[in-house]
């Protein structure tokens, strides 16, 4: 959990030096009355490595660590986060028909972890997630997936609207789950270069995301009970893309 004290980095030096360094980092608490020097420089890092910074009042940052903070707490990241564009240059390289996987508003880390076992299992080379509005993956949510998140790419972007247009450029489709599309899932073409969106349980894939993919589909389902679990649907659509390529 993130209040473990192995988790935490307190301190505006300390925090300054585990970006510099390279150390991952999942976000970073600044308290709202922080400034100087130190806090633009962390500002300035944080921007550049995509780590998103939440300002908190002091008495948050209090509740979650004895140590002397000056404002700043940082919470060490478990996952390593890759760059999308070298990833997809990598597959490329590799040979291999690239198959994606978004995740918009997916916030528990149980979810994340079974879908990250069943991603690696079934041929996907990266999970691209937003820096926000994901449950973060720490050591807890490294177990729940078996250490499938330390096997299979993660890419951390500011933007899923901005990760789809790059996968555009690079000649991948995109399509997205969703309930009330009119396309069956395995209607869709597969064995071609394509991403899957996955939406939250509760609110589903954001609509200006949903407009600019290439497509949609939904599972199709006996009865009128309408909901599955987000791990589970992504289990049937990944397995649909990896019988498609095998095949």
């Amino acid at each position: 959990m993130y209040n473990s004290k192995k988790n935490i980095i307190a301190g505006r030096n300390p925090v300054i030096e585990a970006l510099k360094s390279g150390q991952t980092v999942d976000k970073i608490l600044l308290s709202k009355n922080a400034s100087g020097d130190a806090i633009g420089e962390i500002r300035k890092l944080a921007q550049e490595k995509n780590i998103p910074i939440q300002y908190v009042p002091i008495e948050k940052i209090n509740a979650l660590t004895n140590i002397q903070h000056q404002g700043v707490l940082a919470f060490k990241g478990s996952v390593l986060y890759q760059d999308l564009q070298q990833v997809i240059d990598w597959v490329n390289e590799q040979g291999i028909v690239p198959l994606f996987l978004l995740l918009d508003g997916v916030t528990d880390i149980r979810n994340i972890g079974a879908i990250a076992r069943t991603a690696l299992c079934c041929g996907v080379q990266a999970i691209i997630i937003p820096d926000k509005g994901v449950g973060a993956l720490n050591e807890d949510a490294v177990k729940t997936s078996a250490g499938a998140l330390e096997q299979i790419n993660i890419c951390r972007v500011n933007s899923l609207m901005k990760a789809v247009d790059e996968l555009h450029l690079n000649g991948i489709k995109v399509f997205a789950s969703e309930m009330t599309a009119t396309t069956k899932l395995f209607d869709v073409e597969m064995k071609e270069p394509c991403a899957i969106v996955m939406g939250g349980e509760e609110k589903g894939v954001f609509p200006a995301l949903m407009k600019i993919c290439d497509g949609s589909f939904k599972i199709p389902m006996t009865g009128n009970f309408e909901s599955l679990n987000v791990s589970v649907a992504a289990g049937m659509i990944l397995y649909e893309a990896m019988k498609q390529r095998i095949s």
